[in-house]
């Protein structure tokens, strides 16, 4: 019975000392998780009520414009206002602006969600990347989800604004899309220090 009280008591302790890492590690996922949250939601949240804003109050062409010259500012202005150690982007593989082309793996990621999409499985609401020991990426998924977005987005036939995202986006690939369309990936960099 003596032996049998042994062997529980160090199956037990060993167990507990096993976890121990593996509690961590959910520790800090769940962290990783509520940053970029967080993060993300904070950055679509100020980008799209600008955007149904202006395109509301002054149409399409005026959308463009504050789009064109506002999107990135306001990026940054987002930037600002989270903890050191935290930065929030858009990126996509139609993209606009080259400040939103993916970079080392997100590519990889993003594609990723476009097969997810397109098997049919249900989208996970963020994909989280361990980069390195004290780095992590946080993925969340957009779509073109408002038939709004389709005047500059979706096929468009108004050779006017054909012509004026031509010229504010000479590289543009960012039309075509149909609605539930995956658009891209906001993309949440977290150093770990950060809280």
């Amino acid at each position: 019975m003596h032996i049998l009280k042994s062997i529980t008591l160090i199956t037990l302790s060993a167990s507990l000392l096993l976890s121990a890492p593996q509690n961590k590690k959910a520790s800090e996922l769940d962290k990783v998780i509520k940053i970029g949250d967080r993060s993300s939601k904070l950055l679509i949240k100020t980008l799209g009520k600008q955007m149904k804003s202006k395109l509301k109050k002054d149409g399409v062409m005026k959308a463009l414009d504050f789009c064109a010259n506002e999107a990135y500012n306001i990026t940054q202005k987002v930037n600002k206002k989270l903890p050191k150690g935290v930065r929030v982007k858009r990126i996509s593989t139609k993209y606009r602006n080259p400040a939103n082309a993916p970079k080392d793996n997100e590519l990889a990621v993003l594609e990723s969600f476009q097969k997810i999409k397109n098997s049919n499985i249900i989208m996970p609401k963020q994909l989280v990347e361990q980069v390195d020991e004290k780095t992590f990426k946080y993925y969340k998924p957009l779509f073109i989800n408002n038939k709004a977005c389709l005047a500059c987005h979706g096929t468009i036939k108004d050779v006017e604004i054909r012509r004026a995202i031509a010229a504010r986006y000479p590289i543009d690939s960012a039309n075509d899309y149909e609605l539930g369309d995956l658009r891209g990936a906001v993309v949440v960099t977290i150093i770990k220090s950060a809280k």
